[in-house]
């Protein structure tokens, strides 16, 4: 197939991405930067805001936890899966991936059961005698972290499953030959080679919780807001459009820029041959 040839074959799909993608986009961007309150008055009103801030801030941090949680949580997991047999490691899969088949409000709506003043946490500590009183766990940040880690966990596991299913056995048993332990073969041979995986999962973590909407409303409430339930309440509860579509354009420039340095950390530290 000639270069051509590649070019019409591809335009439809291309032309699809700019209408339902970046179309849209622009449709938001345009009542912001042509607002009655004067060019980019929105974006600098929303930046001057230290309530603004501290939900940025919110973000930004819940995202990170969240993906660093998933990330340490499911290497050891995905380790374990890639080295097992074909048809077991096939069935470890579908379980792995079975909970996203239900919707993710029903997941969270378990949470709140799981969390709650009178949920099974509090109950087993309560019975423990670790605590006297129940522990405010829901609706703060810590339940959003809970949550979200719970929903991506799978995602991660399989990006790095596949990762893993590629690396070259023969490197550890050479350096467990020349005297290496577990713990020096998994930091000095096994994770540099999989570093495109664990950078993939990671952005597709960040960028997922970053952007989260159901979990947030659901675990965090009103009192923890974070940039998505922040547009919500601006555009269905005070009917404020033009700032709601502010604080949407920064969201997508703060993860595309976030996903951007992560995707550039993660060139920097691939050892693969002739990727270094």
């Amino acid at each position: 197939m000639n270069k051509k040839s590649a070019v019409y074959l591809l335009l439809p799909a291309f032309l699809a991405v700019l209408v339902f993608t970046f179309y849209p986009l622009i449709q938001i961007a345009i009542p912001t930067l042509n607002s009655k309150q004067g060019f980019l008055r929105l974006y600098t009103q929303f930046l001057r805001s230290t309530y603004n801030w501290e939900v940025i801030q919110r973000t930004f941090i819940i995202a990170i936890i969240t993906m660093l949680i998933v990330l340490i949580l499911g290497l050891p997991v995905s380790l374990w899966i890639a080295r097992q047999k074909r048809s077991f490691r096939q069935v470890l899969s579908v379980l792995i991936l079975f909970p996203m088949l239900t919707n993710a409000v029903v997941r969270n709506f378990a949470w709140i059961i799981i969390l709650g003043k009178n949920g099974v946490i509090n109950q087993t500590l309560m019975a423990l005698h670790i605590v006297k009183s129940p522990v405010s766990i829901l609706y703060t940040d810590t339940s959003i972290i809970v949550g979200s880690a719970y929903l991506f966990l799978p995602i991660i596991i399989t990006s790095l499953v596949g990762s893993v299913s590629e690396l070259n056995i023969e490197t550890e048993e050479a350096a467990a030959v020349l005297g290496a332990n577990p713990w020096t073969s998994l930091f000095k041979i096994i994770i540099p080679q999989l570093t495109t995986g664990i950078f993939t999962g990671s952005i597709l973590v960040f960028a997922g919780t970053m952007t989260a909407y159901t979990t947030p409303q659901i675990l965090g409430g009103n009192r923890h807001l974070v940039m998505s339930t922040l547009i919500y309440q601006q555009a269905m509860t005070l009917s404020n459009w033009d700032n709601a579509s502010a604080i949407a354009i920064v969201l997508i420039l703060i993860s595309a820029l976030s996903m951007t340095i992560l995707r550039l950390i993660g060139k920097k530290l691939d050892r693969r041959p002739g990727l270094a």
